[in-house]
């Protein structure tokens, strides 16, 4: 056997079980992986491209889905924010290595509306608010020093008072296009799962491995 190899024993998708919408079949599997207590159920990769169309990606925390959209937070001056400025799509890609699934939703991004974007940070831990706030996110300095220094200078500013969100952070709404499901197989016979819009809602369609 080869070394690392993995054999994916485990039940497979079956076409009758499968939710008409994606969104709902992606909230079986999301939750599936809560329950099973992955750590960081919530982890995606982010893809997208630069403006020479070079691709790019990067690991984020999704902090809300629904049938809008697939919503995550980020400094709005960052690479990522430049790159989705210049081209408005991206892929998110979920791993959840234990369960043998992944699931891959591409689409076009947009921000979510500055309440929206209020309302999140007001509930993150004061520490996060606090390096949201000292932090150039993507520009080079000279040694950590200097960001622990802005970290200081914002908690001494913000001392005994509410830590406000910074005008370039904010979070941004993946709208779906495609989703594909995959469920790893025995035999390298993976099920997959793809879809995509129609008149009349989604289509389904399985994909050879």
């Amino acid at each position: 056997m080869e070394p690392h190899r993995i054999e994916y024993d485990v039940d497979g998708l079956v076409d009758a079980n499968l939710a008409p919408d994606p969104v709902d079949q992606f909230t079986l599997w999301f939750d599936e992986a809560l329950a099973a207590e992955l750590p960081e159920a919530n982890m995606m990769t982010l893809a997208t491209v630069d403006s020479l169309g070079m691709p790019d990606a990067r690991v984020v925390l999704l902090k809300e889905h629904g049938q809008d959209g697939f919503v995550f937070y980020t400094n709005y001056a960052s690479i990522k924010a430049e790159q989705l400025a210049a081209h408005p799509y991206a892929t998110l890609v979920f791993h959840w290595q234990p369960l043998h699934r992944q699931v891959r939703i591409s689409g076009t991004v947009e921000k979510v509306d500055p309440e929206q974007s209020d309302a999140y940070f007001a509930s993150r831990p004061r520490g996060s608010q606090l390096a949201a706030r000292a932090s150039r996110q993507s520009v080079p300095i000279a040694d950590r020093r200097i960001l622990l220094e802005r970290y200081d200078e914002e908690a001494q500013r913000w001392a005994g008072a509410d830590v406000p969100r910074p005008d370039d952070w904010g979070g941004y709404r993946l709208i779906p296009r495609r989703f594909e499901f995959w469920q790893g197989q025995v035999n390298r016979m993976h099920d997959r799962i793809r879809y995509t819009p129609s008149e009349a809602g989604w289509s389904i369609d399985r994909l050879s491995p």
